[in-house]
């Protein structure tokens, strides 16, 4: 989608290097606002020798983190701006890995090339759902597995002209397609369409993990949209896991 390109675009030449250079450093995989550790949730498991493919990988340090734990991995991204800069992290921290220009809705590899597909706030937050998540299933193997984090549709229902309150203020019913200030679109299915979109899409449903945050967890600079205090009682963000069956 065109806006969102452009939006990333913009976002990637406010952020430095440096920003994206400190996700590259990080040791060990995390996940989200509150960098939750993947050694907490468990959804991934044993990424070693395993092809994956991380749809909307912005400046790829999801990609990177998952090479420095044995997997063969390729980032997928409509915005070269942002590919521009993995690629110069890549350089700096000699990580190596495949990078390829294209939409998560329509990704220009082969079917059935990978182990896992994975996203984080990438396609699965900027992408048609009733595209993406078809396309990710081809592009899987066989008993291969999707897993994405997208915002919780809370944030979305409970969203007020100054920030999120404790009501629902927007109905459930019908949200999808979100246009967000400055041509930015997202898209937030409901549980029950999700659900229901990934099983008729032929995928088994492994599991849903909704991500608090932790009790030290301090305000985000850049992605100020919720607070930890309103995080603490309600999931901000959400893990899904779901299997191609074979």
């Amino acid at each position: 989608m065109s806006s969102n390109v452009e939006h990333w675009t913009r976002a990637n030449a406010e952020f430095d290097d440096a920003e994206a250079a400190q996700r590259w450093a990080e040791s060990d995989l995390s996940w989200g606002l509150w960098r939750t550790p993947e050694a907490k949730i468990g959804v991934l498991g044993d990424v070693s020798g395993l092809d994956v493919v991380e749809l909307g990988c912005g400046t790829a340090y999801f990609s990177a983190w998952l090479t420095r734990l044995g997997a063969r991995a390729v980032g997928v991204d409509p915005t070269p701006a942002q590919l521009e800069t993995a690629r110069r992290m890549q350089a700096k921290f000699g990580v190596e890995f495949a990078l390829v220009e294209g939409f998560g809705a329509e990704v220009p590899l082969p079917d059935a090339s990978f182990d896992l597909v994975l996203s984080e706030y990438g396609a699965s937050l900027f992408a048609d759902p009733y595209r993406w998540i078809p396309e990710a299933h081809r592009l899987l193997k066989l008993g291969g597995r999707l897993v994405f984090m997208r915002p919780s549709p809370l944030l979305y229902l409970c969203a007020g002209e100054d920030g999120l309150t404790e009501r629902l203020l927007h109905p459930m019913s019908g949200m999808n397609r979100v246009e967000k200030p400055g041509d930015r679109v997202e898209f937030v299915l409901s549980h029950s369409d999700l659900f229901g979109l990934l099983r008729r899409t032929g995928f088994e449903i492994e599991n849903l993990v909704e991500v608090y945050a932790p009790e030290d967890a301090q305000r985000h600079e850049r992605y100020s949209y919720t607070t930890p205090e309103w995080a603490r009682k309600w999931p901000a963000e959400e893990i899904w896991a779901a299997r191609k069956p074979g």
